[in-house]
């Protein structure tokens, strides 16, 4: 057994893992004394007897990450089920419950750009680790980094003994798929559908899951390049689907899909080349579930997420619930209460009935669905969602910023807070998340620190999109930005 020395770092968990620039902050000794935080607490929690999924995504040198930790996991004694090939978040998230394991490790940094990569914590649940878990995790990662030393078998030794195993987990979740979803309606509905995988973990798996039928699915950027080239990360929004817009247009193809870099996010282009915001994808999803599917459950949405949810909540009877911005405060809360969709405004929607985490895959399948059940084309779609909870318009801008800024900022705008914007009055201030202004017509503006990277994001929801372009302007001046 061989022992490895470590750097001296801080490492902390965001709103999805901890994240750092590759070579610089992400570096294989860091990686080790993340994979040892984990060690110790799956051996302190009673999980380390169930093992350990390590899975990771198409980012340069992300396989050399996950061998790199599986090596430190199986010095702990702890057995390792490495994936044997790119894999996306939701199909390793699903096979923490197929191989009933106590948790997974996923070297990702999902949608930032290419000089980046992350390590992700699922539970034994599959779902985004809760904030107890990742402080208790942090801990151990720390005590890691003190150390002068950790355990490490390598990778060789380690699968000769059985410790580590290869394993590949998309029978297990093609198969849960095919309960989830009509396949078979989506493969003879006769469609044509661009698929935009832009060069992450989700590459191949709509088409294999729609070949062979009357429906024609093309998938562009479905090669690993890890500079992620023609986008400024793999992030499913407009600024990064122009290739994707384009294609739809000149195919004439009834419908845009795209997954982020981890395919735990979808986006959407509708049949004119035009991007669906999130929030509108998230709405028309919830109508799909308790519309057309006639079920009925709790709807669990972040605060960056829009309002129409609640009419939706009241149209169908259903409760809603609102957390701060991260799918490991929304992953609880479908657990508990049983719920029927959780939806973060980034573009992750998890889904009752599968795991309590995101999946762009199965997102994009129940999207297919809704058009071939409705007979609509997505712009009709959304005229129809309009219709039952008037137009709600939608955009967010992204500013970056020296870290030392953050606290000027934040003091800049707890001095401007203001009472009225264009002339309505400000109904209330929720601070739980950054600073969101909600006014007494449901309009809102919320600023808040990205809390993954270092970048201040300013969100406003209104019924114009005039409207929401004065708001953002408006947020930039309160927090002293440009």
């Amino acid at each position: 057994m061989g022992r490895v020395r470590q750097m001296k770092s801080e490492i902390k968990f965001g709103t999805d893992g901890w994240r750092g620039i590759i070579a610089q902050d992400f570096t294989f000794d860091n990686v080790r004394a993340c994979a040892q935080g984990v060690a110790d607490y799956l051996k302190q929690s009673g999980l380390a007897s169930r093992g350990l999924i390590i899975g990771y995504d198409t980012r340069f040198a992300s396989e050399d990450f996950a061998a790199a930790a599986a090596e430190v996991v199986a010095g702990n004694g702890i057995k390792v089920y490495l994936c044997s090939k790119a894999t996306p978040t939701p199909v390793i998230s699903f096979g923490v419950l197929a191989k009933k394991t106590g948790g997974a490790i996923i070297i990702t940094a999902s949608h930032n750009p290419g000089i980046w990569n992350g390590f992700k914590y699922k539970d034994e649940h599959g779902a985004s680790a809760p904030g107890e878990v990742t402080a208790q995790i942090e801990k151990f990662i720390a005590r890691a980094l003190a150390a002068r030393e950790i355990p490490r078998l390598p990778l060789d030794k380690a699968l000769g003994q059985g410790l580590v195993a290869y394993l590949d987990l998309a029978p297990v979740y093609l198969e849960q798929i095919s309960r989830l979803v009509d396949l078979d309606g989506i493969r003879q509905a006769g469609l044509k559908v661009i698929v935009d995988s832009m060069y992450g973990a989700g590459a191949g798996y709509l088409k294999r899951l729609l070949e062979g039928g009357a429906t024609e699915l093309v998938e562009i950027n479905g090669e690993r390049n890890p500079l992620f080239p023609g986008m400024v990360r793999p992030e499913p929004i407009a600024l990064n689907l122009g290739r994707l817009s384009t294609m739809v247009r000149e195919e004439m193809a009834n419908v845009g899909l795209a997954t982020d870099g981890d395919a735990d996010r979808m986006g959407v282009i509708d049949e004119k080349g035009v991007f669906l915001t999130q929030l509108q994808v998230f709405a028309l999803l919830c109508l799909y579930l308790l519309e057309v599917r006639g079920e009925r459950g709790p709807l669990v949405k972040t605060i960056t997420t829009t309002s129409m949810i609640y009419r939706l909540g009241e149209i169908f009877k259903v409760p809603v619930y609102e957390t701060t911005v991260g799918f490991k405060h929304v992953a609880p809360i479908m657990l508990t209460e049983r719920a029927l969709i959780g939806g973060e405004e980034s573009g992750g929607y998890g889904f009752r009935g599968h795991v309590a985490e995101r999946d762009g895959i199965l997102a994009s399948l129940y999207f297919l669905d809704l058009m071939i059940k409705t007979g609509k084309t997505p712009s009709e779609l959304l005229e129809y969602l309009y219709r039952k909870v008037g137009p709600h318009y939608y955009e967010r801008v992204d500013i970056e910023f020296p870290e030392g800024e953050r606290q000027a900022i934040i003091e800049h705008l707890k001095e401007s807070l203001p009472q009225s914007i264009e002339g309505v009055k400000v109904a209330r201030i929720d601070t739980s998340d950054g600073f969101r202004f909600i006014l007494v017509d449901n309009t809102w503006l919320l600023i808040r620190f990205s809390g993954t990277e270092p970048v201040l994001r300013i969100y406003a929801e209104s019924d114009s999109q005039a409207r929401v372009e004065r708001l953002l302007e408006f947020g930039k001046e309160l927090a002293g930005v440009k």
